[in-house]
């Protein structure tokens, strides 16, 4: 259902927000002002609406980020400093995202000097309505620069080319867990694969460049599974490679079932961010719960997981372990990788602690027979 705030015209209008923010209380449309009065309005859970120049728009959402984000404060405690970082992140989104623009019938922005974005909205929302709706500036923003990488694509070097990942869908710009599936060996024989989860779809291209003939896509969501789609088909594995929209497994066994499950368990603010949080670790459970049961005789199932929690003492060191034991599974081998991401090199990161000591495994785990 949309939701409709009041504003100072004489009609309410629809906010809209891709993350799990409240609304607004209200908006006021304004031609100009500054940062201060604006982050006034937001205090007061009153979104303003810039009818004026798009840059100075963007102007003045810059000296708000300036404004809003204060460097962090050491914690003693590991845990209480990522939930604070989390709440610290939250806090300044739901601030910025109170400077808001109106997109007017076919996704048009009606300002001067503002850039074309119905391909950028296109993108998130599909085909364009008649009614006009209130979006945060910052994320507008997000939406272009998201635009502009589907267009360009982010190459992948194990496949030697590039994917193209919409918003909304987990995108492989850190990509060095790709190298281990790429190298790691596959169980014999190996005729048929699932990739739980699949994203864009890179690990099941990956799969099949690696030769397996059959393999089965799944994802929940349809952003994603469409996404998956249109890569495969490009990248020329749409002989072999066939998606889903299913939670978990697809019907059947197979010789391998690889999963990148989320790494972190803890709440997801926006649907983009399911790729990266997941509370209690369900999606890890509920896939090694039920992967015995879908593996072929000598069969693999390679799970793709991070440290990064354990360093954040989100999970203990040896919940993995435990998880294997209690779903009857275990370990053929590891393969490891340190991270080559530019946050693992950021000192004044907020989490820098924890990711500069940050290994990525993939575990090759077999039925307990």
């Amino acid at each position: 259902m949309p939701v409709l705030i009041p504003t100072n015209r004489e009609t309410a209008a629809e906010w809209r927000n891709e993350s799990t923010q409240k609304p607004p209380q209200r908006a006021v449309y304004l031609h100009e002002c500054g940062a201060d009065a604006v982050l006034k309005q937001a205090y007061a859970h009153t979104a303003t609406v810039w009818a004026g120049d798009f840059h100075n728009a963007k102007q003045v959402l810059a000296a708000m980020k300036k404004r809003v984000r204060k460097p962090a404060a050491k914690q003693a405690d590991v845990q209480t400093a990522f939930h604070n970082h989390r709440m610290r992140q939250a806090q300044t989104s739901r601030v910025l995202n109170m400077l808001a623009v109106e997109i007017g019938a076919g996704f048009a922005l009606d300002l001067p000097r503002a850039p074309d974005v119905r391909g950028a909205l296109a993108d998130v929302y599909g085909e364009p309505n008649n009614e006009p709706f209130l979006l945060p500036l910052n994320q507008l923003l997000g939406f272009i620069g998201a635009h502009e990488w589907h267009k360009k694509g982010v190459f992948v070097p194990e496949l030697d080319a590039a994917v193209h990942v919409p918003f909304g869908v987990f995108s492989p710009l850190r990509g060095e867990y790709l190298g281990l599936i790429a190298r790691a060996p596959l169980p014999e024989p190996c005729e048929s694969a699932f990739d739980i989860g699949t994203g864009s779809g890179v690990i099941a291209a990956l799969l099949a460049a690696r030769g397996i003939p059959s393999i089965t896509a799944t994802d929940t969501n349809p952003r994603a599974a469409a996404c998956a789609r249109a890569n495969i088909g490009r990248l020329g594995f749409g002989g072999r490679v066939q998606v889903e929209e299913t939670d978990l497994f697809p019907q059947g066994r197979a010789d391998l079932i690889v999963c990148n499950p989320p790494w972190l368990p803890a709440k997801p603010t926006s649907a983009v961010e399911t790729a990266l949080y997941d509370p209690g670790h369900a999606m890890l459970k509920g896939f090694l719960n039920g992967v015995r049961e879908r593996l072929n005789p000598n069969g693999e199932a390679w799970l793709v997981m991070s440290d990064l929690a354990e360093h954040l003492h989100l999970r203990e060191p040896d919940f993995l372990r435990q998880c294997f034991q209690a779903a009857s599974l275990t370990v053929a081998g590891v393969l490891q990788t340190a991270p080559a991401h530019r946050k693992a090199a950021d000192a004044d990161d907020p989490l820098a602690f924890a990711r500069s000591r940050e290994t990525t495994c993939l575990y090759r785990l077999k039925a307990v027979l």
